[in-house]
């Protein structure tokens, strides 16, 4: 079993920069990391992944070359780092943990609760 918790999220103004954690209780050795967000009247969407061993990622295009997931394992936490932020990041983002290095949501098995981010124009 693996619980995820999200911390970082808050109000920003367009172009700053946040650092999103995911901090799991439980073994996610071997298990795929990745970041979702549902934005207001939207269904959840991809927005990065990471493989175990961290030399492996994928990213949306919507945010291709602004946020970047990193993970620890050492500490077992996983970091979404978001650049130049813009009114339409604006969403709840949640962290998943699945077994499958994917960009589909039904794949991944566990969930956190969520962290909002909201950018300002």
């Amino acid at each position: 079993q693996v619980q995820l918790v999200e911390s970082g999220g808050g109000l920003v103004q367009a172009g700053d920069s946040l650092r999103l954690s995911c901090a799991a209780s439980g073994s996610t050795f071997s298990y795929y990391m990745g970041w979702f967000r549902r934005a207001p009247g939207k269904e959840r969407e991809f927005v990065a992944a990471i493989n175990w061993s961290a030399d492996e990622t994928l990213h949306a295009d919507s945010v291709k070359g602004r946020f970047t997931i990193a993970r620890d394992n050492a500490r077992n936490t996983v970091y979404l780092y978001m650049n130049s932020l813009k009114p339409e990041d604006t969403a709840v983002y949640y962290c998943a943990a699945g077994r499958i290095f994917t960009t589909t949501t039904s794949a991944y098995t566990y969930w956190g609760q969520g962290t909002q981010v909201t950018v300002s124009s």
